[in-house]
C-alpha cells in the first residue's frame, strides 16, 4: 500500500471547506488549497493552516501531490480533472451537472492512463440509503416494484452568508435543482439500476430571485419494470425535505428524513420495523452531517492508496449515464 499524505485541494468555497476538515479527520495534515479568490484562501489559511496558492500551475509543481480534490463550481470540474490526468495524478471530483461529453472523454483517458478518477457519490454514504439498500438486498419486501421519492431544500439556505446571485447555484446550466437531480439519481440508480425516463416536468414555483427551474416532476422505468416518481426541488423551508416510499411485491420500506428513520412493515410483521439513522457531527450551520463525507474520502484514499479504482463506489462511466439521463429529461421536459 502506498502512503497518500499530500492531497492539493482545489476550490476552498463551503465544499472544499469540509474536504479538508475530512481529510484532516483521517489524519492527513499535508494539504495545499488553491482558490481565484484570495479571501477563501485566507479564510483557510486561518481556519485549518493550509499550505495556500494563487497559481495552480505552481501548486503542481512545488507540493507534488499524492492526490487532487476538485471542490470547485461545476463548470471547472473537468478543466482541472483533466489537468491531474495529463499529471497522472489521483483526483476526487465534486458532483458534476455538466459537461457530460468531456466526462466520458476523462474516462476513456484515465483507463488507458491507468489514473483514478472518483466522482462523487456522498448519499451512498448516508446513513438512510446505506439501511435502505441492505433492507432490499435482505428482500424484506420481496421485488421492488414502484417508489415514489421527495426531496429538497431551500436554496438560499445553502450558503445563507451569501446572495445566491453569487452562487453557481442561481445560473440556469448549473442550477440547484438541476443539480440535485442527479446528485440523487446516483444513488437511486445503485438501488434500482439505471432507467429510462417516461415523462418530465419542470417549473419555477416560488418567489426565489433567479432564472431557474426550482422543482422537477418526473417518471422513470427502471429495468425490471420498476416505476419511481420523484419530485427534486429547491423550495423546501424552514427544514429539509427526504421521503422515500417503495413498494415491494410483500411489503412497503419508508426513509423518512423528518422522523430520522428507515422502517418497514410487510406481509409476515406485525406492524412497523424501526430503524433509527445514526445521526453524525455537524460543522456550524451545515444541515448535513460530516461523517458521511469523511466515509467517502476515505474510500478514495483507499482506492489510490490500494491502486485500486474498485474500492471507490462511483465512476465516471456511471456519471456519464446519470448526466446522459438528466439531458433526456430536460429534452422531455414541458414547462407552462
Amino acid at each position: 500500500m502506498e502512503l497518500v499524505s499530500r492531497v492539493f485541494v482545489i476550490g476552498l468555497g463551503s465544499m472544499g471547506r469540509r474536504r479538508i476538515r475530512n481529510l484532516k479527520a483521517l489524519g492527513i495534515e499535508t494539504i495545499a488549497g488553491y482558490d481565484t479568490n484570495p479571501t477563501r484562501i485566507d479564510a483557510a489559511v486561518k481556519s485549518y493552516s493550509i499550505r495556500p496558492f494563487l497559481d495552480f500551475e505552481e501548486a503542481l509543481s512545488e507540493f507534488s501531490p499524492d492526490a487532487i480534490l476538485i471542490s470547485t463550481s461545476p463548470e471547472h470540474h473537468m478543466k482541472y480533472a483533466f489537468r491531474a490526468l495529463e499529471s497522472r495524478i489521483p483526483c476526487f471530483i465534486e458532483a458534476s451537472v455538466v459537461h457530460s461529453e468531456e466526462i466520458a472523454q476523462l474516462n476513456r483517458d484515465a483507463e488507458k492512463k491507468k489514473v483514478i478518477m472518483a466522482p462523487s457519490c456522498t448519499m451512498k454514504f448516508f446513513q438512510g440509503p446505506k439501511l435502505l439498500k441492505q433492507l432490499l438486498i435482505d428482500e424484506v419486501i420481496g421485488k421492488p416494484i414502484s417508489y415514489t421519492y421527495a426531496t429538497g431544500q431551500w436554496l438560499p439556505d445553502w450558503h445563507p452568508w451569501e446572495d445566491i446571485a453569487d452562487f453557481y447555484v442561481s445560473r440556469r446550466e448549473t442550477g440547484g435543482c438541476r443539480e440535485i437531480v442527479p446528485f440523487e439519481l446516483t444513488w437511486l440508480n445503485d438501488l434500482f439500476g439505471t432507467p429510462q425516463p417516461i415523462s418530465c416536468r419542470k417549473y419555477h414555483l416560488s418567489e426565489l430571485n433567479a432564472d431557474i427551474d426550482d422543482s422537477y416532476y418526473f417518471l422513470l422505468q427502471h429495468p425490471g419494470g420498476l416505476v419511481g416518481s420523484l419530485n427534486i426541488e429547491v423550495i423546501s423551508r424552514p427544514t429539509p425535505t427526504r421521503e422515500l416510499r417503495v413498494t415491494g411485491e410483500s411489503g412497503i420500506i419508508v426513509m423518512s428524513g423528518d422522523e430520522k428513520c428507515v422502517r418497514y412493515s410487510n406481509i409476515a410483521s406485525d406492524g412497523w420495523v424501526t430503524i433509527p439513522f445514526v445521526l453524525g457531527t455537524h460543522e456550524g450551520i451545515s444541515v448535513n452531517p460530516e461523517e458521511p463525507y469523511i466515509a467517502e474520502l476515505n474510500a478514495f484514499i483507499l482506492a489510490v492508496a490500494e491502486k485500486d479504482s474498485a474500492l471507490f463506489p462511483n465512476t465516471l462511466q456511471n456519471d456519464f449515464a446519470t448526466l446522459s439521463l438528466l439531458n433526456k429529461l430536460d429534452s422531455l421536459a414541458l414547462t407552462p
